[in-house]
């Protein structure tokens, strides 16, 4: 069930829009079933080896939701066609104020609207702005609605056990020092780099503009895809240090239980 939700993720956007090429189906069907085998075989192995938290729901469900929700709605909006519903309509309608509520200079919205080009129309502007409020709307949706998980559930400690080192596949615990100073450590990172990107990645692709060409939003595909990444790495990335500042501060508590009070003696790594 989760390799058919990772297809229908990728699948979305060519499912929806009018006029998508041969090239473009033959690129969405191998990375559907690439993205399809990776998420079986990293769900049927006893132990994962790149996904993080998979046996601590619902972090990696609030995720996926997040990112197919943010894909879904930006296809909704960039498709525009004629024959429009009153969902359609409902969905423009909350983009627009988002958008235009948070487009203030410097705001992550303006700088995304800035990577068009000077002699983009109006429409395109429009439907830019109306596109990055509803994904930026989503992102934040999903970080809220993990905080209130985590709190009211006690995640990851909600009823079940939690094994550090199985779902944190890629963190070694033998190397680098005290093991709750790197958690600590890399959470910052992560909060750090979630606050960061929405207002470098507009930069960054400003400044690839003179290799690559500059931001067109003739390319539906490229538009949603670079706004639902965009959107949903910096919310991802809140939510990973927020994930790690929590298996951290698990880490001391259960130190303090076992050491009596001595910290820094109590289940050092090996």
């Amino acid at each position: 069930m989760r390799a058919f939700l990772m297809v229908m993720l990728v699948a979305t956007p060519s499912l929806m829009l009018h006029d998508v090429g041969p090239d473009a189906t033959q690129v969405v069907v191998l990375v559907a079933f690439f993205a399809a085998a990776l998420t079986f075989f990293e769900y049927s192995a006893t132990y994962p080896g790149l996904v993080e938290f998979r046996d601590a729901p619902p972090f990696n469900r609030i995720r996926f939701v997040s990112l197919f929700a943010t894909v879904f709605l930006m296809t909704v909006v960039v498709r525009g066609d004629s024959g429009q519903s009153t969902a359609t309509h409902l969905v423009e309608a909350i983009g627009t104020l988002i958008g235009q509520s948070i487009d203030f200079p410097y705001s992550p919205v303006r700088l995304v609207v800035l990577m068009l080009p000077e002699s983009s129309s109006v429409q395109d502007i429009i439907m830019l702005r109306t596109a990055a409020g509803m994904a930026y709307l989503i992102s934040l949706l999903s970080l809220a609605v993990f905080l209130i998980i985590m709190r009211a559930s006690n995640w990851p400690n909600g009823g079940t056990k939690f094994n550090v080192w199985v779902n944190l596949p890629m963190f070694d615990p033998t190397t680098g020092g005290d093991v709750v100073t790197r958690l600590e450590r890399e959470a910052r990172v992560n909060l750090a780099l979630g606050f960061l990107l929405p207002f470098l990645t507009p930069v960054i692709v400003n400044a690839a503009s003179g290799a690559f060409g500059s931001f067109s939003m003739a390319n539906q595909h490229t538009l949603i895809w670079t706004l639902s990444a965009w959107a949903f790495l910096p919310a991802s990335l809140f939510m990973r240090g927020i994930a790690m500042q929590r298996v951290a501060g698990m880490i001391a508590e259960q130190r303090l239980k076992q050491g009596g009070g001595k910290v820094e003696q109590a289940l050092q790594p090996a």
